[in-house]
């Protein structure tokens, strides 16, 4: 079509009406002539100039025949539940990217920089920066997540502020605990297989979240769920039913089935430290007993659990909360029928390590039958600390011990052999100043082999259980149990030690960084996030920028070729990307 072709023929109504009007305005033709020109009735293009008049009054003149182009980049029609969840999450102080990560849950496609204008079409500024614990702690926004099902595995991007637990899946894979769960008597539900079960709350455990909380933020995120081979984890209430239908001898068979991965892997030494911990229950109910709270300073209504480490490793094997006043002097003997469970040529379990108050020396006599070798403390009665600061200086000696950070101390020892009531034999007695207390320290030992300096390292090794314990507590929540149900709770405890366990193994490979605690591993390398990309063969984990993102990234490198079942059998990689 030529120019003259296009501006003297007429291609829609819009154009014949404009046409027709500028000939009655501009050219004062009458309207039977205008009617007449362009195949109108005479009463038909009246109306249309009526209209015309009407419109002028109530639009603006572009709007009425010419529409402009906006223009920039165009934006992609939004719905109205999109921006109702943007402004919710703004007034709450969520960041951009932490509204993409709702968004993406809900399956609503929208770019950053689209939130952002949207933001700032409503009037909202920028947010200030702020540290990672304010932003831990917002006040949830109530927003019905999606349900949790098992993922399709179709291609598609999304955002994710949990990626950083993603780093534990090749330890998953790895150690077998992927078929230790499946070959356990946990449940599964209709629409959540039993591994997704036990891996989301292994999620939320590696996350530091306390699941009885409300769930609005995390079960929003697809990163958490993506863990476990879901779209989302479940709510809260999932967890809590869940929790319902566990026994405790679901628990002890798995923590059984563990206990025999970690001897075949070589991950556990002859020694064990154990302990008690006091997991107390803030409600009131009658069937707990009284337990002492060492960082209480009190007699608190609680449950009593034990826990066993091994002092090399930092791997906790065994777990029990059910331990009451009445069975809590033997459970080294229980303890002792949960490790020999092993097969005979596999076990190397030769000390066993604890306070005074954990058995009686009855016990003491039994280990001491069966062979174990054990380093525990003498209780000091008022008569042995006079007697020992009675004691002329040429009976102590000055040895040196290793301490914590390389480093050695010394210390005065005074040596004897002692009978005890109940203990048949006499029973190697180490006497201890010069450590820092007050009353000297007194160790006992069935080792009369052992050096004193070997068997004082060995016996403050154990400390690192107490250490452990406190860590437990604290980062898996262990202190803010909702249920008085000792079985939800030893599920949660044996929850707990999976996870730390998952969290020793990642340490094991980080160079120079085994030896910190939990806490320190999840602010270091676990928290962070990431844009997550699953293709057809593989996942790709685009992490945000970390200062220790490089040692990851080297770390998981090891297992870029592993496949993940439950993943639909696809590859993950590692990847950093350019903004933090």
């Amino acid at each position: 079509m030529k120019p003259i072709e296009y501006f003297s023929t007429v291609h829609s109504t819009a154009q014949k009406q404009y046409e027709a009007l500028r000939m009655y305005y501009v050219e004062n033709k009458t309207a039977k002539q205008v009617a007449s020109k362009f195949g109108y009735t005479h009463r038909g293009f009246t109306t249309i100039v009526s209209n015309f008049r009407k419109d002028l009054k109530t639009h603006k003149p572009s709007e009425l025949f010419f529409k402009e182009k906006k223009r920039g980049k165009k934006r992609p029609q939004q719905n109205h539940e999109a921006k109702a969840i943007i402004v919710k999450l703004r007034k709450k102080y969520y960041s951009v990217e932490d509204i993409k990560t709702t968004l993406d849950s809900k399956n609503i496609k929208m770019s950053e920089k689209t939130i952002y204008n949207i933001l700032a079409e409503e009037g909202f500024s920028r947010l200030p920066r702020r540290l990672k614990i304010s932003r831990r702690n917002l006040e949830p926004p109530k927003i019905e997540a999606e349900k949790s099902v098992a993922l399709t595995f179709e291609a598609e991007e999304f955002k994710t502020a949990s990626a950083g637990i993603l780093s534990l899946l090749p330890y998953i894979e790895r150690y077998g605990l992927r078929e230790i769960i499946e070959q356990s008597d946990y449940p599964g539900t209709k629409s959540i297989s039993k591994l997704s079960s036990i891996l989301s709350f292994i999620a939320l455990k590696a996350s530091n979240i306390r699941r009885y909380t409300s769930d609005d933020r995390w079960c929003m995120d697809r990163g958490a769920g993506l863990f476990a081979g879901l779209n989302v984890l479940p709510k809260a209430a999932w967890f809590s039913s869940y929790s319902h239908r566990v026994t405790s001898e679901m628990n002890s068979g798995f923590l059984k089935l563990l206990h025999l991965k970690w001897i075949s892997e070589g991950l556990l030494s002859d020694t064990f430290n154990l302990d008690f911990t006091t997991i107390p229950y803030w409600g009131d109910d009658e069937h707990l007993e009284n337990n002492y709270s060492g960082k209480r300073g009190k007699a608190l209504s609680s449950m009593l659990a034990v826990l066993a480490q091994d002092p090399d490793s930092g791997l906790i094997d065994y777990g029990d909360a059910n331990v009451t006043h009445k069975n809590e002097s033997s459970i080294v003997l229980e303890f002792l029928d949960f490790y020999r469970q092993a097969p005979e040529e596999k076990r190397r379990l030769r000390y066993l390590v604890f306070d005074s108050k954990f058995t009686n020396y009855e016990n003491l006599n039994r280990l001491n039958k069966e062979g174990i070798k054990f380093i525990t403390i003498r209780r000091r009665g008022k008569n042995i600390v006079e007697r020992l600061n009675n004691l002329p200086g040429s009976n102590w000696k000055s040895v040196r011990v290793e301490a914590a950070g390389n480093k050695k101390r010394t210390i005065k020892v005074f040596e004897e052999y002692v009978n005890l009531k109940g203990y048949e034999e006499k029973i190697r007695q180490i006497n201890i100043t010069g450590h820092g207390k007050i009353k000297p320290a007194i160790i006992i030992a069935n080792d009369f082999d052992m050096p004193i300096e070997s068997i004082v390292r060995k016996y403050t090794k154990r400390w690192i259980v107490e250490k452990t314990i406190s860590e437990q507590i604290s980062f898996f929540h262990l202190n803010n149990v909702s249920s008085s149900m000792v079985i939800k709770v030893d599920f949660d405890l044996t929850m707990s030690i999976l996870t730390h366990n998952l969290y020793r193994l990642f340490a094991r490979d980080l160079n120079r960084y085994s030896h910190l605690s939990d806490q320190s591993i999840y602010e270091k390398f676990i928290e962070n996030g990431a844009d997550i990309k699953i293709g057809n063969e593989l996942i790709e984990i685009k992490y945000k920028k970390k200062r220790n993102l490089p040692l990851i990234l080297e770390t998981m490198g090891k297992y870029e070729n592993q496949r993940y079942r439950w993943l639909a059998n696809k590859k993950i990689k590692f990847i950093g990307t350019t903004y933090s």
